[in-house]
């Protein structure tokens, strides 16, 4: 059954964000090729978590297998431009974003599922910030392409909340993670990656 929960971002990103991508976009490539991987890995750590809740391990088998796909189109484009992957970076973002979850088994998959549904909605906006700013063509379309995947992630994750805690819940605790996702955007530095 389809949630009535939404989600809408707090703060919006700064056109300054669009203007370093596109300045830099070499590396932004190789960071988002580093957040396709990291989502993919994201999604089967919950499934190791969670053998016991079948609707969620479904889910996010089926996440993980298109976020797997994503890095590897976004590889690809890397590799198109003679540029190589690289290592595994530490996000910034997503480290100080993730020390909002509870501790707690309910309380820490609600946060979990919740706080993933937040980054997959910046993803979104900031992709789409991309696909706007793009010419026509392949690449604009794979951005708009990508965009889409990440709206459909972050309504997947408040589904999947909306299972775990009544709505009520769940419309609470996003308001606060909401909030501190934009606090912990306002302060990051602009860079040519995706957070």
């Amino acid at each position: 059954m389809a949630t009535t929960v939404r989600m809408q971002l707090e703060l919006a990103t700064s056109p300054a964000w669009t203007e370093a991508v596109l300045a830099d976009f070499d590396r932004f490539l190789i960071d988002h090729a580093a957040a396709e991987k990291k989502a993919s890995s994201m999604a089967m750590n919950m499934v190791a978590h969670y053998p016991d809740r079948p609707a969620l391990v479904s889910a996010m088998i089926d996440l993980a297998l298109e976020e797997l796909t994503h890095f590897r189109a976004v590889a690809r484009l890397i590799a198109a431009r003679g540029l190589q992957l690289g290592g595994d970076e530490k996000d910034p973002y997503v480290n100080q974003f993730r020390r909002q979850i509870r501790h707690g088994r309910e309380r820490y998959l609600l946060d979990q599922l919740l706080v993933g549904g937040i980054i997959e909605a910046r993803g979104a906006e900031r992709f789409g910030l991309i696909a706007d700013a793009l010419p026509a063509g392949d690449l604009k379309r794979f951005y708009r392409s990508i965009t889409r995947s990440e709206r459909n992630h972050q309504d997947l994750f408040v589904e999947l909340a909306c299972q775990v805690c009544d709505e009520a819940v769940v419309e609470s605790r996003l308001g606060q993670l909401l909030a501190a996702e934009a606090a912990i955007v306002a302060d990051l530095p602009i860079r040519a990656a995706l957070h």
